[in-house]
């Protein structure tokens, strides 16, 4: 997994090159201002669905990752974030619709517990997870329903103290992989592999292995907690570029932070 990021942001919108996947990572804990300006953008069924969270700070999490993926994409469609519109694949994986369509752009998006990460190519489908590393969620029941036989033989080799890794390592590619596809739990989570041993590569064993590369990160640390997350995206021959997504005082925009 691949600790040694540098993450920036440009003066200006970065240009995504073919073979070239864009990570994005941003903290979804704003203030008021910037998460009523990010609200302002969502369409009227994204404001629908945040009405219907039961807890204020879910409620802001959603608006937050929902306008910061709207900001970032109309920076590189150079559209009005309100004005874009998106289509939903049969299993709900989300693509850019209507005459934007037409740029080539492939996202996705995943938050978890206050960090959201995004992924953007060109003509290349993407997936991308980001999960929290807790111990009391990383059991041998989970494991067992959730992993193939091959990943639980890993898991249950490696010593016992990097097993929590180990096991976030194979739940965010294992997740990545499905998001790329977009065919949501149709895929049977036993009909594929992922290696998960804590700093060996990430490696995918499927039937469809030459058409997908995959790439394990570090996000973020936030109040000292550990995430781990995870890429995959059409091709074995792109490069990773990782960008800090940050608010400024005159709207949510994308700025350098060293």
């Amino acid at each position: 997994m691949n600790s040694t990021i540098e993450w920036s942001s440009p003066a200006a919108t970065p240009g995504l090159a073919s073979r070239e996947i864009h990570v994005w990572r941003a903290s979804l804990s704003t203030d008021e201002p910037t998460l009523r300006r990010l609200e302002a953008t969502l369409a009227d069924q994204e404001k629908a669905r945040a009405a219907r969270f039961i807890f204020e700070r879910d409620r802001d999490r959603y608006i937050a990752a929902r306008g910061i993926l709207r900001d970032l994409l109309g920076k590189y469609l150079q559209c009005a974030p309100r004005s874009i519109e998106f289509s939903y694949g049969p299993y709900g994986k989300p693509a850019i619709a209507g005459a934007a369509s037409r740029s080539g752009i492939c996202f996705n998006l995943s938050h978890s517990h206050g960090l959201a990460v995004v992924a953007i190519g060109r003509e290349q489908e993407v997936g991308i997870d980001v999960e929290l590393i807790r111990a009391e969620f990383a059991s041998e029941a989970i494991a067992k329903r959730y992993f193939s036989a091959k990943e639980i033989d890993e898991l249950t080799r490696l010593p016992a103290e990097l097993r929590t890794e180990g096991f976030f390592l194979c739940w965010t590619r294992k997740e990545a992989y499905i998001k790329a596809k977009g065919d949501g739990l149709q895929i049977p989570l036993d009909s594929f592999d992922v290696s998960l041993s804590p700093g060996s590569p990430a490696t995918l064993s499927s039937d469809d292995e030459p058409r997908w590369g995959i790439e394990s990160f570090v996000p973020s640390q936030i109040s000292e907690r550990r995430f781990a997350a995870a890429v995959v995206a059409e091709g074995k021959d792109w490069r990773t570029r990782y960008w800090e997504w940050k608010a400024t005082e005159s709207g949510a925009t994308s700025e350098l932070r060293g």
